[in-house]
């Protein structure tokens, strides 16, 4: 009921409106309004009357743009065009190409709408170019302070929207049309030999111009070596990143950025407001289909593009931890930790790395043919069935009474086509070259502090003596390596094939291994197969894994647990953090719930 009632206000009370006309067809008008809600967009022609909105989610930004000097030259008020090519050639306002003759200014706004697919089932995000072309007025000076209205008002509200410390429809001069000043900067790390080493070619195609259309200033780093980014995030001053810290590349970048982070002193305060992204170009990409899948965006149709709309939008959603302590480090997860079959598909398939995500297909035929079992123990903490009830804003009670329990302690733990004349609604999944002011090349218009393109300077990180080096983050709550569990813990010894805990949705684009995850629920999804499983259960298992079948597969169990620990006896097998190899030998894992801030798509 409050919606619809905030709808009518909204739509009796545009904040701004415009009516454009069309000097090609007779008695055809445009009215566009902007609301709160996003763009109406009205026409008008002999009596008849149509009404699109674009909502205010799906637009990213807009621009402020003039006519370029060209031979040809047209009397409409707006420039008719529904293609790229036809759009009037336009530039930067200060540009000294432009054409002093014309005095229009044109708006360009741009959104990011979803689209029924033509060819495959569902929805997939199509970009949509609004323009809007100015002259009402005899100067073009006046012409663009009415573009530059509609352009600070319509990035006010977006900024508004996803800052809950700005109040909509007042700006700091007191009304709507301010232009406050945001800190939108993002650090941004590229890991080159993620996936198929595509990575620094999709940054420059496809997220530099989404980047430049919302707006947003970027810092780039594109690293060396390994640890390289968990380096530069533990040294280098990462305050003024407020709009984020981003890795593109596969799972493993994003690892090192939060290890990195959890490993400075003033790492409580940093994993509070830092905000974390992740633009799929590794083989996995788990996490990055874990938040499409819980936001219900269409994360298959185009996975950079869902990845970086999420980056531009500058919200964030909690996202659980878990403390990973080995015999001799302590590291942090937020994806997985394993142990047997899937681990050593990981681990082993690396060499066939240039075929991208079809190397785990390959692998997984390879190792189910050559089937292994390992000798060990596996000790947990299980999470009553009543408790997974709770919701996700008390996943910290949940882990606190899991946690003592277990250990007798009281320790808190739309769709659109051409509108016409006036406006070009263009709809394309590919970005031209005409709209973007920079490019990873172009260390003028963009700073590039640490590496850009050939002819920059490079200078690896200094760390002194790495034996300073120390993960701060919180304590652990369970008892040492070397003491036993407690007595309520559930223990379960003999031969395995694998043990796999995990903590999101997906280990893979393809690979959805707990389908009740959420991001942050304080849980960690246990996976046991234990010795003696046939061959048929075990491919049914693996089959199972891109559907979420595989939990109702005989022999196996997935277990809702808050902290585990696992013993290896026998060795031959690898253990992974997130993908990582880490030393073979006895672990425990323990959930921190909330930890880390991830940038992701939330309806509002």
């Amino acid at each position: 009921m409050m919606d619809s009632i905030e709808d009518h206000r909204f739509s009796m009370k545009p904040m701004l409106e415009e009516t454009f006309y069309i000097l090609s067809k007779k008695n055809t008008v445009y009215r566009v309004k902007l609301t709160e809600k996003g763009l109406s967009l009205q026409k008008e022609n002999n009596g008849s009357v149509k009404t699109e909105t674009i909502a205010l989610c799906d637009i990213i930004g807009c621009r402020c743009m003039r006519s370029k000097r060209r031979s040809e030259k047209t009397s409409c008020a707006c420039h008719p065009s529904s293609s790229r090519k036809n759009d009037p050639r336009v530039v930067d306002e200060n540009s000294v190409d432009k054409d002093e003759n014309d005095i229009s200014a044109y708006l360009y706004i741009y959104a990011y709408v979803l689209k029924n697919c033509k060819v495959k089932s569902g929805q997939k995000r199509e970009r949509m170019t609004i323009t809007l072309r100015f002259r009402s007025f005899d100067k073009y000076d006046d012409n663009m302070k009415e573009a530059q209205k509609w352009r600070s008002s319509i990035k006010y509200l977006i900024n508004a929207r996803y800052s809950p410390q700005i109040s909509p429809g007042l700006s700091p001069t007191g009304g709507i049309g301010g232009n406050p000043v945001f800190d939108n900067k993002l650090l941004v790390i590229i890991n080159p030999k993620s996936g198929v080493g595509k990575a620094r070619d999709i940054f420059q195609a496809r997220v530099v111009p989404i980047l430049t259309e919302a707006d947003i200033n970027y810092d780039l780093h594109v690293t060396r070596h390994s640890h390289d980014a968990r380096s530069l995030v533990r040294t280098q001053d990462i305050n003024q990143y407020r709009s984020g810290i981003v890795g593109i590349g596969g799972d493993g970048i994003l690892f090192e950025i939060i290890n990195g982070l959890l490993e400075r002193i003033d790492w409580e305060v940093t994993m509070e407001r830092a905000k974390l992204g992740i633009i799929p170009c590794g083989s996995g990409n788990g996490l990055a289909k874990t938040i499409s899948f819980a936001y219900n965006e269409p994360y298959d149709q185009n996975p950079v593009l869902v990845s970086t709309l999420n980056i531009v939008k500058g919200i964030t959603a909690p996202m659980d931890l878990v403390r990973v302590q080995t015999q001799s480090q302590v590291l942090f997860s937020f994806l997985s930790v394993g142990w047997g079959l899937l681990s050593d598909i990981d681990i082993e398939s690396e060499r066939l790395r240039a075929i991208g995500s079809q190397r785990f297909t390959v692998w997984s035929v390879a190792r189910l043919i050559g089937l292994r079992t390992y000798r060990g123990r596996l000790s947990y903490c299980l999470i009553p069935n009543e408790r997974l009830c709770l919701s996700r804003n008390d996943s910290t009670a949940l882990l606190t009474r899991s946690i003592s329990d277990c250990m007798d302690l009281n320790l808190p733990l739309h769709p659109s086509s051409s509108f016409g004349d006036c406006i070009n609604l263009e709809t394309s999944s590919e970005v031209s070259d005409c709209y973007r002011r920079d490019s990873f090349y172009s260390v003028a218009s963009r700073q590039s502090t640490y590496l850009s393109a050939a002819g920059s300077s490079y200078q690896s990180l200094v760390e002194g003596n790495k034996s300073n080096v120390q993960m701060y983050g919180p304590p652990s709550k369970l008892p040492p390596l070397s003491q036993p569990v407690p007595d309520s813990w559930h223990v379960v010894e003999g031969d395995f094939v694998m043990v796999h805990a995990a903590y999101q949705t997906h280990l893979a684009a393809d690979c959805i291994f707990a389908p009740d995850s959420k991001l942050s629920d304080g849980v960690i999804w246990l996976s046991i197969i234990k010795a003696g499983i046939s061959r048929a259960h075990l491919l049914q298992y693996l089959l199972g894994l891109s559907s979420g079948s595989h939990v109702n597969v005989t022999q196996t169990e997935l277990i809702p647990v808050s902290a585990f620990r696992l013993e290896p006896e026998s060795t031959g097998s690898h253990v992974t953090v997130d993908g990582e190899l880490v030393e073979y030998g006895p672990l425990q894992a323990e959930i921190v719930p909330g930890l880390a801030n991830v940038l992701s798509h939330r309806s509002f």
